[in-house]
């Protein structure tokens, strides 16, 4: 008994030391790469393009720890996900038009986000050529749920079927992206990127204030709806004018000056305005055609320099910017 007592322990003590001789030599070797397993990287919020890192575990006769990395595209915990097979992308909700003081009408999904097109895409058949890593960067929209808010043609909404399968929302044939760089509703950091990338106006064509009507609606965050012209620059009334029976501007001379008097604009150049008294006139002192609403005398601001200023509101107690009924808007008897 005593002497396999004494072989059973020295067959144990030779085994620990065995297992203490191989983790303390883990501690000088470099795990080998197939042994590490990459379970710690994280895409950042957004999830474009990120390298992750992670830790393993070793394998061999002994225990110890490994490190490994990886690199990914993808939207989720895994550091090797591939660019090609990203997360579904958000829905594109009811579209929406938003007036930009640089661009005039911009179309935004259901969260406000700007929509974009691409240069090397068509419209006619549509056909998408952002694929890949581009895809990463520039989000396709889906087309399952997206519907048409005021101010835009359902008409105009269509899909087209991607290389993944997936169905892409089109607006007048052109494919329709979101950009990984806009966070916040109205962001248009995806203008002009490359040459190639453009803001979607309503209609599918690139938006530029040249492709607003002479009389349109913006949203002013503080005063509401009103009037902006072809230029997208906020249009004003003057108290001391009249409009029945009679139209009369009361703005004359140095006044017209500081206040330019609208062109009269074409009846089917407008657009969210009220028809009713929408029309122009005669000026008796210069023989100028001016713009009326509602039969009132419209002008623009000499104080106004960008597109969206309202700088203008208010000014004397006596100019207001226009309603789309023509009413003064925070004017005391409005």
């Amino acid at each position: 008994m005593k002497t396999s007592w004494r072989a059973a322990s020295l067959v144990a003590t030779a085994a620990s030391m065995l297992l203490l001789t191989t983790a303390c030599g883990s501690d000088n070797s470099t795990t080998p790469a197939s042994a590490a397993q990459n379970v710690g990287a994280t895409a950042p919020a957004g999830g474009y393009g990120s390298t992750g890192t992670g830790t393993g575990t070793g394998t061999g006769t002994g225990t110890g720890t490994g490190t490994g990395t990886g690199t990914g595209n993808g939207y989720g915990a895994d550091g090797n996900q591939n660019a090609s097979s990203p997360a579904a992308a958000a829905p594109a909700g009811k579209l929406t038009v938003a007036t930009n003081p640089d661009l005039g009408n911009v179309l935004t999904d259901g969260s406000g986000l700007t929509l974009y097109r691409f240069d090397k895409d068509t419209a006619n058949p549509p056909k998408s050529n952002c694929a890949g890593d581009c895809a990463t960067t520039w989000p396709p929209v889906p087309a399952g749920d997206a519907t048409a808010g005021a101010g835009i043609d359902k008409a105009l909404l269509g899909e087209v079927t991607r290389a993944d399968g997936t169905k892409q929302l089109t607006i007048g044939g052109w494919p329709a992206y979101r950009y990984a760089k806009d966070v916040n509703a109205g962001d248009v950091n995806g203008q002009g990127v490359g040459g190639k990338w453009f803001a979607l106006a309503p209609d599918g064509k690139k938006a530029t204030l040249a492709s607003l009507p002479g009389l349109s609606v913006r949203k002013d965050p503080k005063l509401g709806d009103i009037i902006v012209d072809k230029n997208g620059h906020t249009v004003y009334r003057f108290l001391k004018d009249k409009a029945w029976p009679k139209v009369v501007s009361n703005c004359t001379g140095p006044c017209l000056v500081k206040w330019p008097a609208v062109g009269e604009v074409g009846p089917n150049d407008t657009k969210g305005v009220q028809k009713k008294g929408l029309m122009g006139f005669t000026r008796p002192d210069n023989g100028q055609k001016q713009q009326t609403v509602n039969c009132w005398p419209i002008y623009t601001f000499s104080g106004d320099k960008a597109a969206g200023d309202t700088n203008g509101q208010g000014v004397g107690g006596t100019w207001y910017a226009v309603s789309p009924d023509g009413k003064p808007v925070g004017a005391p008897s409005s």
